[in-house]
């Protein structure tokens, strides 16, 4: 039958209990494939209170998480990969690949037609917009977790996981790049950002909005981002096994050079400065970033703020500093995309188009 290749994946696939019977109004071989990758998050989270905040994450298997659903295979044909099972505050490089890697792997699959990754919030948005650079393809990849565990009172995982299949199942989702859905909203990766720590509405697309919404399960389009990457446009990752290394300096009052001093004498790759206002800089860790681009380490300029452009010379001679200036990436998204820029070119003006093209 039409699902016997993709149950022949090299992993543990799990065909929803009854998505193949006829009883559907849709048949098994009408609906869409389906592959959840899971790699832990609170959505997979477990505590031994229903009314109470602690918990840890990734305790649950894609399997438990998709047999909470039992209404998706109304929706798609369901498999699933457990690719990793953690909490996303250790979410890590080698993640990243496998996952890309992986991702890459399955859309070339005639028998898939989506993709969706459960992920816990913490790095959600960083994961989210590297594999947006990093896979090539029209088909819907969709991230999603939850801001409660599994086992909380209102739990709001299985709501968010159907959702997310069924966006991933639309349609309509092509094409718009990698795609991210919690509280019933649609955000692009390249603008989301968690935006609360605990509330269930955590994730904004800033002052750029959301692309659209999920009412009663079937995903509505209102807006469609020009920046993003294309299936011919995307970082191949197919060949690394380790990324540049790139880390984040905060901007503040009467800020130290120490930071700054350190990893130049760690040799890093890259530093994004989260500065203040317009991405600007303290005196001596001005002088310690220049210091730093002299010995060939990248510097880019973003911003602490929380939304706005950090703009290219307004304060700062960023050319004559040899500076790179983030457009409006957040500190986090402009280390991903730096150390991915740096995977093509390591000129100060390509890394410039590279951040206003993206």
């Amino acid at each position: 039958m039409k699902f016997k290749k993709i149950a022949q994946l090299p992993f543990t696939a799990v065909l929803l209990a009854g998505c193949v019977l006829m009883s559907s109004s849709v048949s098994a071989e009408t609906k869409p494939n389906i592959v959840i990758l899971a790699t832990g998050g609170t959505i997979a989270g477990a505590g031994n209170s229903a009314v109470e905040g602690k918990y840890t994450a990734g305790q649950l298997p894609v399997e438990q998480l998709v047999n909470a659903i039992p209404e998706a295979k109304n929706r798609a044909n369901v498999f699933g990969e457990q690719v990793a099972n953690i909490g996303s505050q250790a979410m890590n490089d080698s993640v990243w690949l496998a996952l890309s890697k992986k991702i890459n792997e399955l859309v070339k699959r005639d028998d898939v037609d989506g993709i969706v990754i459960t992920h816990g919030t913490d790095t959600l948005e960083e994961t989210a917009f590297f594999t947006d650079l990093t896979v090539a393809t029209d088909k819907p990849v969709v991230f999603v977790g939850a801001m409660r565990s599994a086992t909380a009172m209102s739990a709001d995982g299985p709501k968010n996981l159907y959702n997310a299949i069924s966006i991933a199942a639309d349609k309509d989702s092509r094409g718009r790049g990698v795609l991210v859905t919690l509280n019933d909203e649609i955000v692009a990766a390249r603008f989301v950002t968690k935006s609360s720590t605990t509330a269930v509405n955590a994730f904004t697309g800033r002052e750029f909005g959301t692309l659209g919404y999920v009412y009663d399960a079937d995903p509505v389009y209102y807006l469609k981002t020009e920046r993003r990457t294309t299936p011919e446009n995307v970082y191949d990752v197919t060949g690394l096994e380790k990324l540049p290394r790139v880390d984040i300096v905060y901007g503040y009052s009467n800020a130290n050079s120490s930071m700054v001093k350190t990893l130049v004498n760690e040799k890093v790759d890259g530093i994004v400065y989260a500065g203040v206002g317009n991405g600007n800089i303290y005196p001596t860790v001005m002088s310690e970033l220049e210091s730093a681009v002299d010995k060939g380490i990248k510097v880019v300029r973003s911003a602490r703020v929380g939304s706005g452009r950090t703009t290219l010379g307004a304060e700062i001679d960023d050319k004559s500093a040899g500076f790179v200036v983030s457009d409006y990436l957040n500190p986090q998204k402009a280390r991903v995309l730096l150390m991915l820029a740096m995977t093509r070119s390591k000129t100060r003006d390509d890394i410039q188009n590279t951040f206003f093209k993206f």
